[in-house]
């Protein structure tokens, strides 16, 4: 991973990870949709912002984010490498499989890591 991506994933999960020990649970997803989209195309940034919202979804008690995550942490260890589809912010309220829009701020991230 590029280091100017690597520090802005690093960014958005300490984010999430700061908010997560307030239960500030809704800014905390709202960062690690972030982390995802800098992270997916990498085994473990991708796998750990779904371990991340695994553990929101334990904490609420929401069995569809539950099963959601496991899902996709398992996707994230076999596909990261192959295929991902750009700016899924991976979330169990989205489909798996559609790409999305990405942020304009983290388009220009992804685009500078990628020359």
């Amino acid at each position: 991973m590029q280091e100017k991506l690597k520090k802005a994933y690093n960014v958005e999960l300490g984010e999430a990870i700061k908010l997560y020990k307030l239960n500030e649970f809704t800014g905390s997803f709202y960062h690690l949709e972030r982390a995802h989209i800098l992270g997916q195309n990498y085994i473990f940034p991708h796998t750990k912002s779904h371990w991340w919202m695994l553990k929101i979804g334990i904490k609420q008690h929401n069995v569809k984010d539950v099963f959601g995550q496991v899902t996709r942490m398992l996707a994230s260890i076999l596909f990261s490498r192959i295929w991902v589809p750009s700016g899924n912010t991976g979330g169990a309220n989205v489909n798996p499989m559609k790409p999305m829009p990405i942020p304009e701020d983290l388009k220009q991230i992804l685009s500078e890591s990628k020359k």
